[in-house]
């Protein structure tokens, strides 16, 4: 499967700019951000893809729009594969207004407060992660898959860090990353 970093945000602007959290909820993307969505789906658009998992975040929705109307596939948001829960960007949209902002995805998944109310433990990252994995391994089509997801969860997959807008592939019958190290 192909595993999608959200293109750049409000909140990686600022807290690139300053390193402290400038508070804005379930920021969305930037113009270049959108680009870089943009980009992403025209790089991946003869790869066969069926399906796109996408994170209940604004930012990560905006970023698989442009490859779902470009391959027309479905977009199936769970918050198995959201960010880490630790800075205000992690607040996220009740899934009533998500569902009015994008009426094709299906937010059957997810409940109106989908997001954590306290500070995520990396532990329960990796756990989400690992349950995701063997969710995707069981499917006989994992590969025609494109996750469109965040840096943390990208990190507990594949033990690597990634920009904006960058992608890379994963294999969910491969053993996880025997370590996960927390900095960008």
């Amino acid at each position: 499967m192909i595993l999608l970093r959200h293109g750049q945000s409000e909140f990686n602007v600022h807290m690139t700019a300053t390193r402290r959290d400038p508070g804005i909820a379930d920021p969305r993307l930037t113009e270049y951000g959108h680009a870089q969505a943009d980009q992403a789906a025209f790089a991946l658009r003869h790869e066969r893809i069926a399906r796109i998992v996408c994170s209940p975040y604004s930012r990560a929705l905006q970023t698989a729009e442009p490859m779902a109307r470009l391959l027309n596939v479905p977009v199936r948001v769970t918050p198995l594969v959201r960010e880490r829960f630790g800075y205000a960007c992690d607040i996220g949209t009740p899934r009533a207004e998500l569902d009015q902002r994008w009426p094709d995805h299906d937010f059957s998944a997810i409940d109106d407060i989908w997001w954590p109310s306290d500070h995520e433990p990396a532990d329960s990252v990796i756990d989400r992660a690992g349950r995701f994995r063997a969710e995707m391994a069981a499917l006989a089509d994992w590969r025609d898959t494109v996750v469109v997801s965040h840096w943390g969860f990208i990190l507990c997959m594949t033990g690597q860090s990634v920009m904006n807008g960058q992608w890379l592939r994963c294999d969910p019958t491969a053993p996880a990353p025997p370590e996960v190290i927390w900095q960008p």
